[in-house]
């Protein structure tokens, strides 16, 4: 199987911090890819890359073979990239409703009433049917967080083309309750497996639920490097020092902790 996304390369710094050394990754049609490791080596950044969000120092990404040239408001993917932030990124001054159905009310000839119902069925995937009129400031952390998911799986039906198809998702179930999390893992697999389009992701989590739950395949992000690759299933049976320390919550190990 071809890769879908192609990462040769690459590497980024901040000032004279190396976030990402040398770095190739592929992703694989049809695969959650979960990318875990310490805080602050690069797993974000990985994420903005692929968007093409964040230009990398060095390197190359290829969309489908196509070697990316440019970022996203170039234009020049041939195929359309969504992503769930981190920090939700809503728009403070648009209600949940104008939010969610931000990219509708912006370039399709949809009513508005549709685009409501549209956008009604989204937000109950996540248990948040009755929130259309409030704007982000009336909403917890965690509603917050889960409007953004809702407006990255929306689509279009009338471009269906144009709708994600690959969907990066920037540790979608932090500073949720357990069910709430449960509700969004449950949501990423349903999407993933019973819903057009979506079915290839990359999700960065530290949540031990949601990289059990949601990943097929594994890659330890440390050093600017992918330093284990692998089965989600292997990550209890792995001689990896790194996956052992990380799993264990362990402060002895090759981790060094960041001050």
């Amino acid at each position: 199987m071809e890769p879908i996304i192609q990462l040769r390369g690459i590497s980024k710094a901040f000032g004279k911090s190396v976030i990402l050394d040398r770095m190739d990754l592929d992703i694989y049609p049809g695969q959650g890819l979960g990318i875990i490791g310490p805080s602050g080596t690069g797993k974000s950044t990985i994420l903005r890359i692929v968007a093409g969000l964040l230009a990398p120092d060095e390197g190359e990404v290829y969309i489908r073979g196509e070697l990316r040239r440019g970022l996203i408001e170039d234009g020049n993917d041939p195929i359309y990239i969504g992503m769930v932030f981190q920090q939700a990124a809503l728009f403070d001054s648009l209600t949940v409703e104008e939010n969610v159905g931000f990219r509708l009310f912006q370039q399709s000839q949809i009513s508005r009433k549709h685009i409501r119902e549209l956008v009604e069925s989204k937000l109950a995937m996540v248990g948040m049917a009755d929130v259309l009129d409030r704007y982000p400031a009336q909403l917890s952390g965690g509603m917050r967080k889960r409007v953004s998911f809702a407006r990255a799986i929306m689509s279009d039906p009338e471009h269906p083309d144009d709708n994600p198809e690959v969907l990066l998702y920037d540790e979608p179930t932090a500073g949720l309750d357990p069910i709430a999390s449960t509700v969004i893992e449950d949501l990423v697999r349903d999407l993933q497996q019973h819903q057009s389009g979506c079915g290839t992701y990359v999700m960065v989590t530290h949540q031990n639920s949601t990289i059990r739950r949601t990943t097929d395949r594994i890659v330890f992000l440390y050093q600017g490097k992918v330093q284990w690759d692998g089965k989600t299933s292997e990550i209890d049976t792995t001689d990896s020092p790194l996956m052992r320390q990380f799993f264990s919550a362990s402060t002895q190990g090759p981790i060094h902790l960041v001050d």
